[in-house]
């Protein structure tokens, strides 16, 4: 099975390559021309878009093939106040050449709207919100020119009160998504509400990929072990070509999220690094039933976890467990 590793966002080995640089909506309102305010937004949105360059550069010499951009890569823009600024035009350019990089290396990217994006929501205007920010995630992976394997990856959402109800509510506003945001979402169980198996049962019912995180697993568990639901956490990845067939351009393996636990007194948070160990028995396990799998490094140390864990690997195969390194990113586990 071959496992490729990639991480989030932030890079804390390259310096000075935020793409994340934002303005708060109080600092743009205290500046009197509008217009010079606009231009200074879209100043910061290339320097992202640029920046963002700068990490798929750095993730190539790295061997990383998977990454999720920030969210933040135009500050503002979906904010109420700024609903009539379409900073697409201006940043055409940066949006193109950082998807031609993603193309021509073969790169696997997403994005992960933030927990106020939910679609199990009883409220109008925060399903209203919910769909513009999901809108927006589509339109900068539409900028880039990359196609639906290029995803938005969110939780079901909220239970509020009553778990049934918030279920259905989920998949009817699901089925009211236009079809270009809906293909390009996946879903991810979450650490407090709904465990891995309701997640799937959803993810069958509406025809998104799911995306399993351990952690969340671990934290939030399920009445079966994430390696009995993991057969059919994989027959959801068919409408990407899977088919169980390794990964290729025109095709999407299972993907996956991990981290560990911040401390005992707070096991939902992310510590810096990744513990190998509950990793790699998962791996083990699941390692006769699937030839490929993407693993999404969740770490406050970002790529320096991911370095980490690759020397957690190495150790590994030294030690004669079942795990081989085959370049800066990636292992093949032996099923």
């Amino acid at each position: 099975m071959i496992v490729r590793f990639g991480y989030v966002a932030m890079s804390m080995e390259l310096q000075n390559a935020s793409p994340s640089k934002t303005m708060t909506m109080t600092t743009f309102s205290k500046l009197n021309d509008r217009d010079a305010a606009l231009r200074r937004l879209e100043r910061l949105a290339a320097e992202n878009l640029h920046n963002t360059l700068r990490l798929l550069k750095h993730n190539r010499y790295m061997d990383v093939k998977v990454y999720r951009f920030t969210s933040k890569l135009i500050p503002l823009v979906t904010h109420e106040l700024l609903n009539d600024w379409d900073p697409y035009p201006v940043l055409a350019e940066g949006f193109a050449d950082v998807g031609s990089f993603v193309r021509e290396h073969h790169m696997r990217v997403s994005f992960h709207p933030d927990h106020f994006t939910v679609l199990s929501t009883p409220r109008a205007d925060v399903f209203r919100k919910s769909v513009t920010d999901l809108h927006h995630h589509v339109m900068m992976l539409e900028a880039m020119g990359l196609d639906e394997r290029a995803t938005c990856n969110i939780h079901v959402g909220g239970s509020y009160g009553n778990k049934e109800t918030a279920v259905r509510r989920f998949i009817e506003n699901f089925g009211s998504l236009e079809k270009r945001i809906a293909q390009r979402i996946t879903l991810e169980n979450d650490d407090k509400t709904f465990t891995a198996e309701e997640t799937l049962n959803i993810a069958e019912e509406v025809g998104a990929p799911m995306v399993l995180d351990l952690h969340h697993d671990a934290v939030n568990p399920s009445d079966k072990p994430a390696e009995q639901l993991w057969p059919r956490i994989m027959d959801t990845w068919n409408k990407f070509g899977w088919n169980g067939i390794a990964e290729s351009s025109d095709r999407l393996p299972p993907k996956m999220h991990i981290s560990s636990p911040k401390s005992e007194k707070d096991p939902r948070g992310h510590a810096d690094y990744v513990d190998p160990e509950p990793l790699l028995r998962f791996l083990y396990a699941i390692a006769g039933l699937t030839p490929a799998v993407d693993i999404m490094i969740e770490a406050k140390q970002k790529d320096a976890a991911l370095l980490k864990l690759m020397e957690d690997m190495r150790a590994a195969e030294a030690s004669g467990q079942p795990v081989r390194v085959i370049d800066g990113a990636t292992v093949e586990v032996l099923g």
